[in-house]
C-alpha cells in the first residue's frame, strides 16, 4: 500500500512540473533538498536549498514554457523512514525553430517520512545544451546563464 501511494505521489509531482505548478511539488520537499541536473549549462549544477531549487523551478518554466514529461514507469524500494523513487520519463516541447525536442531520463528521488530529500535528475544533457542554444540564438538570454548552484 505504501509503495502505491509514493507511486502517485510521484506521478502527480511530474504532472505538477508540466503545470508550472512548482510550489505544491516545493512543499513535498524538506528546506535542504539537494538537487542534480546534469549538464554545464544554464538548467545545469546542483542545488542544496528548497529555495535554490525554487529559482531553478522557475527558471526552468521560463526557458520551457510548453514542457511536457511522461512518466513511463515509477518503481519504489523501502520503507517510510527511507525510500527510493525511480521515475522514468520522457520529455517533449515547442522549439522557437520549429525543430523537434525529444529526451528521456530518470530521476533517482529520495524520500523520507513523505519528504523528498533529494532529486537526481539524468538526462541526455547535451540534448538539453542543445536546446537551449537554439533558445539563446532566438533572443532568450537566460538559456545561457550561469547554473543556479546555491
Amino acid at each position: 500500500m505504501y509503495h502505491r501511494v509514493v507511486k502517485r505521489i510521484a506521478a502527480r509531482n511530474f504532472t505538477r512540473v508540466n503545470a508550472q505548478d512548482y510550489d505544491a511539488l516545493l512543499k513535498d520537499c524538506v528546506p535542504t533538498v539537494h538537487h542534480r541536473f546534469g549538464g554545464d549549462h544554464a538548467l545545469g549544477g546542483e542545488r542544496h536549498s528548497r529555495d535554490a531549487l525554487r529559482r531553478w523551478f522557475q527558471r526552468l518554466g521560463r526557458l520551457n514554457p510548453t514542457l511536457r514529461l511522461t512518466v513511463e514507469d515509477v518503481w519504489v524500494s523501502g520503507t517510510p523512514a527511507n525510500t527510493t523513487v525511480i521515475i522514468r520519463w520522457s520529455a517533449t516541447q515547442d522549439m522557437p525553430d520549429h525543430s523537434a525536442y525529444q529526451n528521456h531520463g530518470v530521476h533517482i528521488v529520495q524520500m523520507k517520512w513523505f519528504k523528498i530529500v533529494a532529486i537526481d535528475a539524468n538526462e541526455d544533457s547535451q540534448a538539453v545544451a542543445a536546446a537551449l542554444q537554439i533558445m539563446a540564438a532566438h533572443g532568450n538570454s537566460e538559456a545561457l546563464a550561469a547554473p543556479i548552484t546555491d
